[in-house]
């Protein structure tokens, strides 16, 4: 297994190594704990209660016997919030990317896909085995110009989009692809995973922001480890996708469901959210203000009022001294470097999130400036 080293080797000499940081001891600004529910006292309870009660473990398939109360509650919760008939809840993100998409679409079919799209959805697409048309990023007139030309040729077609990209943090236009999934006769899927609690006036997601309202050929997927501080991931859409899912997604019917007391945890941090929309407005304060503060110091930044703001460096070999720095003095922000992005677009990944300090930004944008400048 000689090549194994071999390969290491070339990884590292090309600034595209990477290896798993502890966080204790650390003041970590790159987390997606947006709201700072992780370890809201309320979500806490939740979870220890349903701990108490189900166990650690779910025990089964959700199709064997591995789903609960827990499980029902919050999908009906989900559902709800999101505005649509039914929901399922997965294991997590790429489990439901994964399941989801390649069960709705096959070889006679094709997919219409952002070029940023998470990698999760590449590999959904993949594995669909339908036709892939990678459309310029949000760049609508280039996906038209392949619904014109394709569209016809093909039984169903899917169009898939990030709602909130995870790595530029700007935002699917969700009124045009509407427009044109309902033109085309096209499905609509908009993975939510970082617009679920960060955008729309309450963080209802892409639909609100927009003033947008489901319609039964959108499917919104979401996962419950991000604003929700949770694990785990859910797709909402019409009474009879969520049977079919739960028929035909190779991801749910043959993996162990969610521990009960995640479910209780979500579905907590869910009832914060309607209760307190006022965080989502904090966020996205303290996401302009950070950004402000930032640009001052003459850092590219394209700021898109989400919590995402990505730090351009460009370059690989600086982002990862940027971080080392940084991180020798107490602050974790993540070089995000190829393929999570395109070579020669290397970032520091900083994100906005309630649980930092006033004493916590003043210590990020004063080592920040003199790190980076130093670097």
């Amino acid at each position: 297994m000689e090549w194994l080293k071999e390969e290491l080797d070339r990884i590292k000499k090309a600034n595209l190594y990477r290896s798993r940081n502890l966080r204790e001891g650390i003041l970590n600004f790159c987390s997606n704990d947006y709201l700072a529910l992780r370890d809201h006292p309320e979500v806490l309870e939740a979870c220890v209660r349903v701990l108490k009660d189900a166990g650690l473990g779910s025990g089964a398939s959700q199709l064997v016997s591995g789903y609960t109360k827990y499980h029902k509650a919050l999908e009906e919760k989900l559902a709800e919030f999101k505005g649509t008939e039914c929901c399922v809840v997965f294991g997590s993100g790429y489990l439901a990317n994964l399941g989801a998409i390649s069960s709705l679409v096959g070889e006679e079919d094709a997919i219409f896909s952002d070029e940023l799209n998470h990698a999760s959805i590449i590999d959904a697409c993949r594995l669909s085995k339908a036709s892939v048309f990678v459309f310029r990023h949000r760049d609508y007139h280039h996906l038209e110009e392949l619904l014109q030309t394709h569209r016809g040729s093909f039984r169903r077609c899917l169009i898939v989009s990030d709602t909130v990209f995870s790595m530029d943090g700007d935002v699917a236009n969700i009124s045009t692809l509407k427009r044109m999934a309902k033109e085309y006769e096209c499905m609509l899927y908009l993975d939510e995973a970082h617009a679920t609690g960060t955008i729309g006036k309450s963080g209802k997601g892409g639909l609100e922001e927009f003033s947008e309202s489901w319609e039964e050929f959108m499917i919104i997927m979401g996962t419950l480890s991000k604003a929700l501080g949770s694990y785990g991931a859910f797709v909402c859409g019409s009474k009879a996708l969520c049977e079919y899912l739960v028929n035909k997604a190779r991801s749910l019917i043959f993996s162990t469901s969610l521990p009960a007391c995640l479910c209780a945890g979500a579905e907590k941090s869910l009832e914060i959210l309607e209760r307190e929309p006022w965080r989502v407005e904090k966020l996205k304060a303290l996401s302009e203000r950070m950004f402000e503060n930032l640009r001052s110091f003459g850092f590219d930044i394209s700021f898109h009022q989400t919590p995402i703001i990505p730090i351009m460096v460009y370059d690989e070999k600086k982002a990862l001294r940027i971080r080392d720095a940084l991180l020798e003095r107490g602050i974790f922000i993540q070089a995000i470097r190829y393929p999570t992005v395109a070579l020669g677009k290397a970032r520091l990944r900083l994100t906005a999130s309630l649980r930092y300090s006033e004493e916590d930004l003043e210590l990020l944008f004063s080592l920040i400036k003199s790190v980076a400048t130093a670097c």
